[in-house]
């Protein structure tokens, strides 16, 4: 592969099961020059990587339509297609066929979206079909039981033609093993042995299958399309001539907008003029309007609720909020779960065995038992209707979707099937302590200068040193020199000492800003200003000494509140079987003294590596999630089971780590397991009802106690029930603590 190869995207549409992301992607990785193929199911995204001079784009979407789907660079479109088609196929359906994996289907074209049913491309296929067999009863109830039996031949004939079609095709594409060459086996079988009307019956009935399957695959597509629809089309942009509407993806980085009451956001950006009330629940989940006002920060989507705002934009709408969260879901669906690829293993051999079963139950009992032929026959085939393994196949990815769109709605973002798997499984969390478990605003409460030395003077060099350091201690210290009016020392060559403090040189000497114990080690605290540095930790404050070289010249005190839900998490993590950790590189008074209000295990006095260490250590004892800040904790972050970053809609929050909680709080890290545990509990469901339904009527139907149509509703129907389970996980509130909180996935 060219190390030139360039990633290009394109929006698929008409995929309705988990094979046709299987099918797609078989075919693509054929082609010359064509590497890591991607396909999203609910998403309906297709992605891989394209060498120059090899195969065009035109020749990958050529490739997609023959398969029978809808296709079109992604952000365009797609069009209709004009070839002929027999009625059950969308516009340009020329090829449709399932492998080993799974099911298929008569695909919609992208214009029966938001139409009713029966103006879809399947829905006129259910229309012929049920027509087709009303008049044959009428036929049959007006005339003889002859003519009735020729009526149900031809309907049978007439509604199975388009399927044959496809099962003839999917043949010639090396697919034998799809739901449609099975339908026109089990259909002509059916006539072969003179059950013409229970033919025309199945033929029926699984056209109304696939309309119910395309229903419920597009309702499960509605939660990830309706976050594409929360930020405005046009905005109001300030002009020399005065505002004036343009598209709001046209913004730019700089330009100034105006959003009047009760208007949507149409941009990430910040506020220059005004103080309203924003609504941030589209976007965050956050129920409760939030108080901004100028050099505030706003997210795209979010509602202006009370008064007019000069907003300048800050991200193009490429890259605001709304638009990474609906990238970081498509993308976390590509992320699948181990329970989605065993299935997918195991459905590879489970259908191809079931048709071998069928073959010998057609053949086993009238040639060595003596049994009739036309009932071993009858039953060998609704066996094979039974066999496809779809239900099973979308049972996994259905959910995840579900759960993915329904986090990203309540600002909890998963990256994928694999991360909710092993958030299931947790059974410690460890929090870091500031801007995680304490608000990350810690206030300046004292300043201990040395003697010599003036308490403004002390805050001028401690500023000087934090100047330009986005840590939240740094940020407390040069809010109190602002407020107090202090301008900050001139400082060159500031560097960062990981899990120690900082450096910096000023007036041409070192100065140090560090915890009292690093301090210590080098000259920088005295006995007196030690004791004193004690004493404030054990109020639950945090302590830094700032000196020169032997040069001591005192001490800054700093205190940072846990957050108001902090202990009601902590708690709830408790009655789920989920031991809390707080690693902090805190000193251990201030750390107990915070982790004893909570409830809490701690860890004090942590370096970087500490903190891997221990996250190594609780690994070891079961599944660990680290919740972090994402930037200073990413040792720690990358080597935990799951990785979490709090924070509002940041860049580290939404783009390093496993997971991300938009909000802020502490209570949406319980929420988050209980999602995951609710989710694959889900899943759970799913597969027993998918093998379940499975294991019953094949059994039934080597029995002979159910026929034909039975088994294509025991087919269709389990991936209907399957995909309107999953659908329940959009309307589940992992904010809501139940009275029995779901138990670890073990």
């Amino acid at each position: 592969m060219s190390d030139q190869a360039n990633r290009r995207e394109w929006t698929v549409t008409g995929m309705d099961c988990a094979a046709c992301t299987t099918k797609v992607t078989r075919a693509l990785d054929r082609l010359p020059g064509v590497s890591d193929v991607r396909v999203a199911l609910m998403s309906e995204r297709l992605s891989l990587d394209l060498a120059p001079d090899t195969t065009d784009a035109a020749q990958i979407e050529d490739a997609v339509r023959k398969l029978g789907f809808g296709i079109a660079p992604k952000g365009q479109d797609t069009p209709r297609r004009k070839a002929f088609v027999l009625p059950d196929a969308p516009s340009g359906s020329k090829v449709d066929h399932h492998d080993h994996a799974g099911h298929g289907h008569s695909h919609d074209d992208p214009a029966d979206r938001g139409k009713r049913w029966f103006q879809t491309a399947k829905g006129r296929l259910v229309i012929l079909t049920g027509a087709l067999l009303a008049v044959a009863w009428a036929v049959e109830l007006l005339s003889s039981a002859t003519i009735g039996y020729w009526a149900f031949f031809l309907a049978c004939l007439i509604g199975v033609a388009p399927v044959a079609r496809r099962a003839w095709q999917a043949l010639r594409a090396g697919s034998p093993f799809t739901i449609e060459s099975l339908m026109t086996i089990a259909a002509l079988g059916a006539l072969v042995i003179g059950a013409a009307e229970e033919a025309a019956l199945v033929v029926f009935l699984f056209a109304v299958g696939e309309v119910l399957e395309g229903v419920a695959a597009n309702k499960a597509r509605d939660g990830i399309r309706a976050l594409g629809q929360l930020v405005p089309k046009t905005a109001l942009l300030e002009t020399a001539t005065g505002p004036h509407e343009v598209p709001a993806e046209s913004l730019q980085i700089g330009q100034t907008v105006l959003v009047r009451p009760g208007d949507r956001i149409p941009a990430d950006g910040e506020i220059i003029e005004g103080i309203s009330g924003i609504d941030e629940s589209p976007v965050t989940g956050e129920s409760v309007p939030r108080s901004k006002g100028p050099d505030e920060a706003v997210f795209a989507g979010s509602i202006n609720a009370e008064a007019a705002l000069r907003i300048r934009v800050t991200r193009r709408a490429a890259d605001n909020t709304i638009a990474r969260i609906i990238r970081l879901v498509e993308e976390a669906e590509e992320a699948r779960a181990p329970t989605e690829r065993f299935i997918d293993r195991f459905s590879r051999y489970y259908m191809p065995a079931i048709v071998a079963v069928a073959a010998l139950v057609i053949l086993v009992p009238p040639l060595l038992l003596g049994g009739d032929w036309g009932t071993w026959i009858y039953r060998g085939l609704a066996l094979l209707l039974i066999g496809c393994p779809c239900a099973l196949v979308i049972s996994v990815p259905a959910s995840i979707a579900s759960a993915l769109s329904s986090g990203a709605k309540r600002g909890l973002l998963m990256k994928g099937g694999a991360v909710i798997e092993a958030t299931a499984k947790l059974r410690h969390v460890a929090f870091d302590k500031t801007g995680t478990l304490t608000h990350g605003r810690p206030v300046v409460t004292d300043i201990v200068p040395a003697t010599g030395i003036s308490a403004p003077q002390l805050l001028a060099l401690a500023a000087g040193v934090e100047a330009g350091s986005s840590h939240p201690l740094a940020q407390s210290i040069l809010r109190r020199a602002a407020d107090e009016g202090v301008v900050p020392d001139a400082a060159t060559g500031a560097k960062a000492l990981p899990g120690k403090g900082v450096v910096a040189l000023i007036a041409g000497s070192e100065v140090w800003i560090t915890s009292p114990r690093h301090a210590a080690g080098q000259g920088g605290i005295g006995q007196d200003a030690a004791a004193q540095a004690t004493a404030l930790e054990a109020q639950g404050k945090t302590v830094v000494a700032v000196f020169r070289a032997g040069q001591p010249l005192g001490l800054i005190a700093m205190r940072d509140e846990p957050r108001d839900d902090a202990a009601d998490a902590i708690r709830q993590l408790r009655a789920m079987g989920v031991v809390a950790t707080m690693l902090t590189g805190d000193n251990p008074r201030t750390a107990r003294a915070i982790a004893d209000g909570l409830g809490m295990e701690v860890q004090a006095e942590m370096l970087p590596e500490d903190k891997l260490a221990r996250i190594r250590e609780l690994g070891a004892s079961g599944g660990v999630m680290m919740i972090g800040d994402g930037i200073n904790d990413a040792p720690a972050l990358k080597q935990a089971g799951v990785g979490v970053a709090m924070g509002s809609g940041t860049d580290v929050a939404l783009e390093t780590a496993d997971a991300a909680i938009l909000r802020d709080r502490v209570t949406d890290v319980p929420a988050l397991i209980r999602l995951s545990r609710a989710t694959m509990g889900n899943i759970r469901q799913n597969v027993t009802l998918a093998l379940g339904l499975k294991a019953v009527f094949l059994v039934t139907s080597v029995l002979g106690i159910t026929g034909l149509w039975i088994a294509i509703l025991a087919d269709t129907g389990a991936t209907v029930l399957v995909t309107l389970n999953a659908l329940r996980l959009l309307a589940f509130d992992p904010a809501r603590e139940l009275a029995e909180v779901p138990p670890p996935v073990t």
